[in-house]
């Protein structure tokens, strides 16, 4: 292995501290869309208003449930 100068050394340093800055901030953009909660429901609106539909008629399907188990 050929013996790098300080220069090099200092250079490739450089670059990758460089390249760490990008990445980092390309890490911080994902991160903040992947946790955006309001834009994916905004974006999924209909399947998030369907699943609400389903489960508020589950759970009025107990409730009515519990109300006539409690007549009897």
């Amino acid at each position: 292995m050929a013996a790098r100068s300080s220069a090099e050394i200092r250079s490739s340093i450089e670059a990758n501290r460089e390249e760490l800055a990008v990445s980092l901030v390309r890490l911080r953009g994902e991160v903040t869309h992947l946790t955006d909660w309001r834009g994916h429901i905004e974006r999924h609106r209909p399947e998030v208003t369907a699943a609400a539909a389903v489960v508020g008629l589950f759970l009025g399907a107990r409730m009515m449930r519990r109300r006539r188990n409690r007549r009897d």
